[in-house]
C-alpha cells in the first residue's frame, strides 16, 4: 500500500543497491491538493554524493562489459514489476503531484513502456566500417557507453521524465545518479525499489534527493560524473551549462512557449478538441503544452467561443478522490501565482476573458493549489502569456489574417521545443510544416512525442535529445579504431 510504502521510503537515499537513512536535514513533502505534509526527504549530503558517484564508477565497467541481451533482460524486468504495480505508483504520485489518479497510472505505464522500448534498443546497436583510401587499413566506428550520468528531473512528469534517462542510460552501458525535484522524490524513490526487485546491480541506478541548487549542482560539478541529463526550465539549464568545471556531455531538455496554428481549412471541431486537451492536460505544467493560439480570423469568434466552453467543461478535483478528473492540483504554489500573474498582465492591457480566471469553489479547494482552466481572447504580443511559458492551465487566443504572419509570430521566440498546426489544404499543412522552426511539430493532432521518434529542442529549448534511437546515442562516446592489417598492402 502507498501510505507503508511512503513510510519506507521516508528520509532515505538509494546508494549502491540499497536503501539508507540520509543524515542531511528533511525538508517536508506536501500533497497540493490538500496542504497536507505526507512525508519528508533527506537533503544529501556532500559525503552522501560523493558516495552514490563511487557506487556508480565501481559499477560502470562491470554493467558496461555485460553483453546487450543482459542489460535488455534487466529492463525487461524492470518494465515488467512497474507495470505490475502500477497502481500503487500512481497512488504515490498523485499524492505528491497532484494529477488524477487515472493520468498518474497512465505516465506510470509510460514509464513500464519505456524500460521495454529501450531493452531492445540495447540489443541493436551497431558499429561501422569506413573506407580508407590507403590499402591494408580498415576503420571501425564503434559506440561506448560515456560513463557516468547525473540526472536532474522535474516534478511535473516525475515518473517518464526519470524513465527516458534511466533507461536510456541503463541500455547503453552507462550507470546513473538520479536527483528528483524535491516536491515529486517519493515517484523515484519508488522506481528506486523496483530496481532492487528487479535485480539491477548495486551501483548502477542511485537516488538522491534535496534542493537542485544544492544537490543538483554537487552533481554538476563532480568531477566523477561524466554526463548531466537536465529537464526543467531554460535559466537553470543555461546555469548548468556555464556552471560545469570540467567538459561534460549535457542533454538539456528546457522550456518551451508553444504556438498552436489553426488556419481557415481547419477542422474547427478538432482544432478546440487538441486546444483544450494539450492547453490545459496536467495543468498547463508540461513542457510542450499549448501557451499560444493563432486562429485564421474567419474561424476566430467560433474557436473562442468554442474552446471556452471545453475549458468550462473540464472537471477540476483531488486526484485520489475524483481519480477520472479532467484536472487536478497545481503541484505547488509557485506555478500557480505564475499562472495568476500572467492572467492579470493580460487582463490589464486589454485581453477578454473567456473562461476561468479564478480557483473553482467549495471547500475540497480551500487549501490546495487549484485554478480553473482560463482561456483569454484578443491577446497582443506584449502580453506575457504571448512572450512566456505561464506553465500552468492560462492559454491567450490572437486572430490572424494571413499564414505567413502566423508563422512568423509563432517563430517569435527565444525558444524552439513544439508546435501545432490543424489545416486541411494540404498547402497550409507543407507551409506549416517547414515553416515553424521547433525540433517538434504535430499537425492535425497535439501529441508531439511518440517513444520511438527522437524528441528535443531548438535555440534555448535545449540541446541533445529523448526518445528514439537518437535518444539512446546521446549516451554513447564514438570512438575510431584504425587498423593496419597489411593485407594487400
Amino acid at each position: 500500500m502507498p501510505a507503508s510504502l511512503l513510510s519506507a521510503l521516508d528520509g532515505t537515499l538509494f546508494i549502491d543497491g540499497e536503501f539508507r537513512p540520509g543524515a542531511g536535514p528533511r525538508l517536508p513533502v506536501i500533497n497540493p491538493a490538500t496542504g497536507e505534509r505526507i512525508g519528508t526527504i533527506a537533503a544529501a549530503t556532500g559525503d552522501e554524493i560523493a558516495a552514490a558517484v563511487a557506487a556508480a564508477r565501481r559499477a560502470f565497467r562491470p554493467w558496461a562489459r555485460q553483453v546487450p541481451r543482459r542489460r535488455a533482460e534487466a529492463l525487461h524486468r524492470l518494465g515488467d514489476l512497474i507495470a505490475a504495480d502500477a497502481g500503487a505508483m500512481a497512488r504515490i504520485m498523485t499524492l505528491e503531484q497532484g494529477k488524477p489518479l487515472n493520468e498518474a497510472r497512465g505516465e506510470i505505464l509510460k514509464l513500464a513502456e519505456a524500460c521495454h522500448f529501450y531493452a531492445e534498443e540495447a540489443t541493436r546497436v551497431h558499429g561501422e566500417t569506413v573506407p580508407n583510401d590507403q590499402p591494408g587499413f580498415r576503420s571501425l566506428i564503434v559506440r561506448e557507453p560515456v560513463g557516468v550520468v547525473g540526472a536532474i528531473t522535474p516534478w511535473n512528469y516525475p515518473a517518464e521524465l526519470v524513465g527516458w534517462k534511466l533507461c536510456a542510460s541503463l541500455a547503453a552501458g552507462c550507470t546513473i545518479i538520479v536527483k528528483p525535484a524535491e516536491l515529486t522524490p517519493f515517484t523515484a524513490l519508488a522506481i528506486a525499489a523496483k530496481v532492487a526487485e528487479a535485480g539491477i546491480p548495486p551501483g548502477v541506478v542511485n537516488v538522491v534527493t534535496g534542493k537542485g541548487s544544492v544537490v543538483g549542482q554537487a552533481l554538476v560539478a563532480h568531477p566523477g560524473v561524466d554526463k548531466i541529463a537536465f529537464t526543467g526550465s531554460s535559466a537553470v539549464g543555461l546555469h548548468i551549462q556555464n556552471t560545469c568545471p570540467t567538459i561534460k556531455r549535457l542533454s538539456l531538455e528546457l522550456g518551451g512557449n508553444c504556438p498552436l496554428i489553426v488556419t481557415a481549412s481547419a477542422d474547427l471541431a478538432a482544432a478546440v478538441k487538441g486546444a483544450a486537451r494539450r492547453s490545459f492536460r496536467n495543468m498547463g505544467q508540461i513542457c510542450i503544452a499549448i501557451n499560444r493560439i493563432y486562429v485564421a480570423r474567419p474561424l476566430y469568434d467560433a474557436f473562442v467561443a468554442a474552446l471556452g466552453q471545453a475549458a468550462d467543461r473540464l472537471v477540476v478535483g483531488n486526484g485520489l478522490e475524483r481519480p477520472d478528473a479532467d484536472v487536478g492540483a497545481m503541484a505547488s504554489a509557485e506555478p500557480l501565482e505564475k499562472t495568476r500573474a500572467h492572467l492579470a498582465d493580460a487582463l490589464a492591457k486589454g485581453a477578454r476573458l473567456v473562461a476561468g480566471g479564478q480557483a473553482p469553489e467549495g471547500a475540497e479547494f480551500a487549501r490546495g493549489f487549484f485554478f480553473r482552466p482560463t482561456v483569454v481572447a484578443d491577446c497582443t504580443p506584449d502580453m506575457q502569456v504571448m512572450r512566456e511559458e505561464t506553465f500552468g492551465p492560462l492559454v491567450g487566443v490572437a486572430p490572424f489574417d494571413t499564414l505567413e504572419e502566423a508563422i512568423a509570430a509563432a517563430n517569435d521566440t527565444p525558444y524552439g521545443l513544439a508546435a501545432y498546426g490543424y489545416a486541411r489544404d494540404l498547402t497550409e499543412i507543407e507551409r506549416l510544416s517547414a515553416g515553424l522552426d521547433y525540433g517538434n511539430v504535430a499537425l492535425n493532432n497535439v501529441d508531439a512525442g511518440i517513444m520511438n521518434a527522437p524528441y528535443g529542442g531548438r535555440k534555448q529549448s535545449g540541446v541533445g535529445y529523448e526518445h528514439g534511437r537518437e535518444g539512446l546515442l546521446e549516451y554513447f562516446n564514438f570512438k575510431h579504431v584504425r587498423l593496419h592489417h597489411g593485407v594487400e598492402a
